[in-house]
């Protein structure tokens, strides 16, 4: 049960507080005064969108607040919050103070509140929605689940096999060329790295035949022409060493020469080394040859040595597949085929549900709309139409016929319902499909086109759901509001050059002058109005 309603700098609305009773709640007003700006506000609390500019000027945000009530032994208070910021039209949602989702919210509407209007009247010409209406009768909803995922599982197996078909086929005509490229590959046998270690031994090479010219160059500078340098060095010591011991102050030159020339040794000993080591590396004709071959090869193929290899597992991968790929698709083919056979039998199961549940629903349906005024003879019944819902398995789809009149044959509601009798039916069916789950009923003009003796018709009906959960009405009828256990009246005010909603409680003489005012006003209005009050 709806208990409280706050809506705060939302369109013409600046503040507004709604305290509803159990029973009949009744909100009345001229046209164009604003009870639908309440309606979207409680559609925007349990889920609904609005935009930004649907925030009041000058406001920052709008703010839905509600309280409600749950009926059953679990039920408790749940109280819902949404803000609607005017920037960004972005909004946030509480349940219990707690930051919450449109989705949770959304699944928890339906147990809240059933809002009913005149676009309802029209989605009940549906017959997807007349089709709905029937699976909610269905004694066991578990039909319609497993239908649902067998459905699922079926064309997700049917479409994994199309795909696995298709990718045969495109493989199939590849596969000449595939096979071709492979062989290619393997001509050559690329390996990871390679091209760049080759090119390191490129490099090598290189370094190696610069070092051996650099060896030969220099032993050749130490020994070469006559009288080598080794040997002029050596003969300088000795002479310079002469020389020191005459005269001591050469001492220092001799031993300087002595330093040369053991180091001019070592170094001849060491480029020696070299030149016996020049020759054992890598052979530059083979490295070159291989660098040319995987050349040719990323040029045949337009691909870098990286993808090649790459390819190459993908090639592979690939005629791997078409040689497997016969016993995935006899896999997919008998699974296909149990759920087929599974989806067959549920629909049959399903079908047979329907036909029962839809002979129960055309009764109460067709009782229900007696009541409402409709002839005695009223009938209701529900066609079934095959319907192919996967190859070779059809759904039997549900249609709504009625017969308003004797002697004519049942027709769609859509070839004859009135405005009236749609909203009749919506009643009725209303009535049908909440007695579990008793969420608070909104009526939103659903007595359009309706008067005279229905009018009385269909407001013993409503008094008679808001016997057993909470109603709340927006009507234009006299005879309707005056059936509330509370009555609001929405009304529109201007002041300071701003226009603002407001929806106040009505009791004793309000009731009666906004009764009489409803009913046309004047003596005529005042004297129904005190008629409908005095019962």
């Amino acid at each position: 049960m709806l208990e409280f309603l706050r809506i705060q700098n939302l369109a013409l609305i600046e503040d507004l507080e709604l305290e509803f009773a159990a029973g009949l709640n009744v909100l009345t007003g001229e046209t164009g005064a604003g009870k639908s700006f309440v309606m979207r506000a409680l559609g925007f609390l349990l889920g609904d969108r609005l935009e930004a500019d649907m925030v009041r000027p000058g406001r920052d945000r709008a703010v839905v607040e509600a309280l409600f009530h749950e009926a059953g032994p679990d039920g408790g208070e749940l109280v819902i919050r949404r803000e609607l910021a005017g920037g960004t039209g972005r909004s946030r949602l509480f349940v219990n103070d707690a930051l919450s989702s449109q989705e949770a919210v959304r699944d928890l509407r339906a147990r809240l509140v059933w809002h009913t209007s005149q676009h309802g009247q029209q989605r009940l010409l549906s017959p997807a929605y007349q089709g709905r209406m029937l699976d909610a009768f269905l004694p066991d909803r578990g039909l319609v689940e497993r239908r649902d995922a067998l459905l699922a599982e079926l064309r997700e197996v049917a479409a994994r096999r199309g795909e696995l078909a298709a990718r045969v086929q495109s493989l199939q005509e590849r596969r000449e060329f595939l096979e071709y490229q492979g062989r290619e590959i393997e001509k050559v046998d690329p390996q990871p790295g390679e091209e760049a270690e080759l090119l390191e031994r490129r490099r090598a090479v290189k370094d190696e035949e610069r070092l051996r010219q650099s060896v030969d160059g220099a032993l050749d500078a130490l020994h070469g022409g006559e009288g080598s340098l080794l040997e002029r060095v050596a003969a300088l010591a000795r002479e310079v060493e002469a020389l020191a011991g005459i005269d001591p102050g050469y001492a220092e030159e001799a031993e300087a020469l002595e330093g040369m020339r053991q180091r001019l040794l070592e170094l001849d000993a060491r480029l020696r080394r070299e030149e016996r080591e020049a020759g054992g590396g890598f052979d530059a004709e083979a490295v070159e040859a291989r660098l040319f071959e995987l050349s040719r090869l990323r040029r045949k193929l337009g691909r870098s040595l990286e993808e090649i290899i790459d390819f190459r597992a993908e090639i592979a991968e690939n005629l791997s597949f078409l040689d497997s790929c016969a016993l995935d698709m006899k896999r997919l083919d008998r699974r296909e085929a149990e759920l087929a056979r599974a989806l067959g039998e549920a629909l049959a199961a399903l079908g047979a549900a329907r036909r029962e549940a839809g002979q129960g629903l055309a009764t109460a349906l067709a009782a229900e709309l007696r009541g409402l005024g409709f002839a005695q003879e009223v009938g209701v019944a529900f066609e079934f139409t095959p319907v192919e819902i996967h190859p070779g398995l059809a759904e039997d789809r549900a249609r709504m016929l009625w017969t308003p009149n004797p002697g004519q044959a049942p027709q769609p509601l859509d070839r004859i319902a009135s405005g009236g009798e749609l909203s009749r039916f919506l009643l009725a069916l209303v009535g049908l499909l909440t007695r579990e789950a008793m969420p608070t009923l909104l009526f939103d003009e659903v007595d359009a086109g309706i008067g005279g003796l229905t009018l009385t018709s269909v407001g013993a009906r409503i008094a008679a759901l808001a016997q057993r959960q909470q109603v709340i009405l927006i009507t234009h009828w006299p005879q309707l509001a005056a059936l509330a256990g509370r009555h609001f009246m929405v009304r529109k005010e201007v002041a300071d050059g701003a226009t603002s909603v407001r929806c106040v409680p009505l009791a004793g003489q309000d009731v009666f002058d906004e009764l009489a005012r409803m009913a046309g006003g004047g003596a005529q209005g005042q004297a129904l109005a005190r008629e409908l009050l005095a019962g």
